[in-house]
């Protein structure tokens, strides 16, 4: 898990870390809203109870004549006339001495004993939920304390915070997503130019341009430039030891000629001793040269047009064939391509069409095509074929199956190396109507 999170991309680790945030920040300021909300609503409510309360108190009178205590002054609220509406005042001593709203019609408040002015909740006559403001009071001419209370409905507050929080949460989650989708955009704006930069590595990659663009933020910029000098120094590196082994091949060709010269002049039985192991020295130069030489599989190489590459070959086995009166076809469509070195390319088929040719007793076909996103490179000859032990013993370095037959037996063992360097498969196979059919699969590099 540690290691598939280190491997996650930057926008996705980003836009993750930003959807945390949001997810945190906004529920958090949420809260906060909605309880600054709540307090400023029932701190309105209790001051407009506070001023009810007022008013109630300063129209409250005890009438000594009849012992009876009166209420001047109307609250000016229509809702204190109608029964169980959920606004209540309520006055009353100890006694048996009550005056209350109609309202509350044949019902009572409780009375509560703490001094001084004091909030609480109750249930109310129908169980709704009250919000009370009382306190006690003493008039002249009655000995007993008083105890005045006002009482409302929440219901109506309790609608207007939920009223008030079902917005803010649909607010939220409105802004919270609307942030998202605009973090999403900056990332997308922020990193594009990274996108330019890994999609012009990819067209390096599948030789369609030769170098990253530069074209770039100047810290992206410098990257790029970097990345491109070292590009054109390994290019530089590769082409000179390939050229190293070229000369190094040219310069042990002569000496081994002498030699072989040379030898013809001893005796019969110390000249088939130097000819075979000059002939085992000319193998192993010929052999570790051809490797030393290929380039392998050409990450960031050139597309070539496979029939434009090979073209040098089949001029020079069209040559060959007609001197030995074969046929000789080559069926190489003109638009097809390979992102391979031009030199292990033409080695590979050079040595498959050659083998054919030494073998076929009248035609040589060499044909190519893609399939399942692989370069199918097929070279058939009409020669007596091969068996499996026989195919084996020929892809072994120096295997022959005929030493009257011309060339070294590198031929096969050298396409069967260099096909593996480029991660691909040889197979050989029964021509139908007889003869041998030399496979070459080599895997095609993804789409841009």
């Amino acid at each position: 898990m540690t290691a598939r999170l280190r491997r996650l991309p930057i926008a996705t680790r980003m836009l993750v870390s930003a959807l945390i945030m949001v997810l945190l920040v906004l529920p958090v300021a949420g809260g906060l809203l909605s309880w600054n909300f709540r307090e400023a609503v029932n701190t309105a409510f209790d001051k407009r109870l506070e001023s009810l309360l007022n008013v109630v108190l300063a129209g409250v009178s005890y009438d000594p004549r009849t012992d009876a205590l009166v209420v001047s002054r109307a609250l000016g609220d229509s809702r204190f006339d109608s029964v169980f509406s959920g606004w209540y005042w309520q006055v009353r001593d100890d006694g048996e001495r009550v005056l209350a709203s109609r309202s509350l019609w044949d019902q009572r408040l409780a009375v509560s004993k703490r001094p001084g002015l004091t909030f609480r909740t109750m249930a109310g006559p129908r169980e709704q939920s009250l919000r009370v403001l009382e306190r006690d009071i003493r008039l002249p001419n009655l000995s007993d304390a008083l105890h005045v209370q006002v009482a409302a409905d929440l219901t109506e507050v309790e609608a207007q915070i939920a009223s008030f929080q079902t917005l803010l949460w649909l607010s939220l989650a409105t802004l919270g997503s609307l942030l998202v989708g605009l973090i999403a955009l900056q990332f997308r704006w922020g990193l594009e130019p990274l996108r330019r930069v890994e999609k012009s590595l990819r067209a390096v990659e599948q030789g369609r341009q030769a170098s990253v663009e530069t074209d770039l933020p100047k810290e992206l910029a410098r990257l790029a430039g970097a990345i491109n000098t070292v590009l054109e120094r390994d290019g530089r590196l590769i082409e000179r030891g390939r050229t190293a082994a070229g000369n190094l091949a040219h310069a042990l060709k002569t000496p081994v000629a002498v030699l072989t010269t040379l030898a013809e002049r001893l005796p019969q039985e110390q000249q088939q001793t130097m000819q075979a192991e000059l002939k085992r020295l000319d193998d192993a130069v010929r052999h570790h040269l051809a490797r030393a030489s290929a380039a392998g599989p050409v990450a960031l190489g050139v597309e070539r047009k496979l029939n434009a590459v090979l073209k040098p070959v089949v001029d020079g086995i069209d040559r060959l064939a007609v001197r030995r009166g074969l046929v000789f076809e080559e069926r190489l469509p003109k638009n097809l391509q390979a992102r391979m070195d031009a030199q292990d390319l033409q080695e590979i088929v050079g040595n498959l069409l050659e083998n054919a040719v030494n073998w076929a007793v009248s035609s040589v076909v060499l044909e190519a095509s893609i399939k399942n996103s692989e370069l199918l490179i097929s070279v058939t000859d009409d020669g007596p074929g091969m068996s499996p032990e026989s195919r084996q013993q020929a892809l072994s370095r120096g295997g022959r199956l005929d030493q009257s037959k011309p060339g070294s037996g590198l031929g096969l063992s050298i396409v069967s190396e260099l096909v593996a360097l480029h991660e691909g498969k040889l197979q050989l196979g029964d021509r139908t109507g007889g003869g041998l059919c030399a496979q070459v699969l080599l895997p095609l590099p993804p789409p841009v």
